[in-house]
């Protein structure tokens, strides 16, 4: 049971380092495209925003998985609440912001 705990254990940190590379690669690509689209005067802000909101919204949707695999792992009645309050307002976010992309196209 020890050795399950601890595998799960890893498992949930590289879910959310996968989380952080996903964010980081969205916000790295969004920034080169900024930089090229001010120097080429062009107008592609839109299609930036709806870009990085697409991967903030996968980054979330990961994180909220190494939640879950948490709340399974370690059923407190603190952890359960604690997961219950992130993913009511990581859900709020990703609703907003995939209704805002959602209007932009």
């Amino acid at each position: 049971m020890v050795i399950i705990t601890k595998i799960c254990d890893v498992l949930i940190v590289a879910t959310s380092v996968v989380a952080v590379i996903v964010l980081l690669c969205g916000v790295v690509k969004a920034t080169v495209k900024f930089a090229q689209n001010e120097l080429t005067h062009s107008d592609k802000l839109r299609a930036i925003k709806n870009e990085l909101g697409a991967y903030v919204l996968l980054s979330l949707e990961i994180l909220i998985a190494a939640d879950i695999i948490e709340s399974i792992i370690k059923p407190t009645f603190a952890d359960i609440g604690k997961l219950a309050a992130l993913v009511v307002i990581r859900t709020v976010i990703s609703y907003f912001l995939g209704k805002e992309i959602d209007q932009e196209k």
